[in-house]
């Protein structure tokens, strides 16, 4: 799938795995947050984190006329206050998603996939 936006010049179509890319890098860079995983991490007990080139199994687009809702899978550090790393991902993203590429985020949910301990 991909993001359609129309221009006076034409049209720049956005794939979903550039959104993944932006998204995921902009959720990595938060402090609490270890890593991204898969959506379905619990349900197939598949505890490994996504490196950088696995950023779209980590996060889901679905787009819509208005934008795009974004749904991002992570694993936060022990320690720190979910809510809070929870909601600078959320307004990370939203920034990131308008500037870098213009597209509006309807939606920016995350879900808590694990807790990690980390050595320091």
């Amino acid at each position: 799938m991909t993001v359609t936006i129309k221009t006076k010049n034409g049209t720049v179509e956005i794939d979903n795995d550039v959104i993944s890319t932006i998204v995921g890098a902009s959720t990595t860079e938060i402090f609490g947050v270890v890593g991204m995983t898969s959506k379905n991490a619990v349900k197939d007990n598949f505890k490994t984190l996504l490196r950088q080139e696995n950023y779209a199994r980590g996060v889901v687009i679905s787009a819509t006329e208005q934008g795009v809702d974004v749904d991002i899978y992570v694993v936060v550090s022990f320690g720190v206050r979910i809510s809070e790393v929870a909601k600078n991902v959320q307004e990370r993203v939203k920034f990131n998603l308008e500037n870098q590429l213009g597209i509006t985020a309807n939606s920016v949910n995350v879900f808590v996939q694990n807790v990690k301990v980390v050595a320091e």
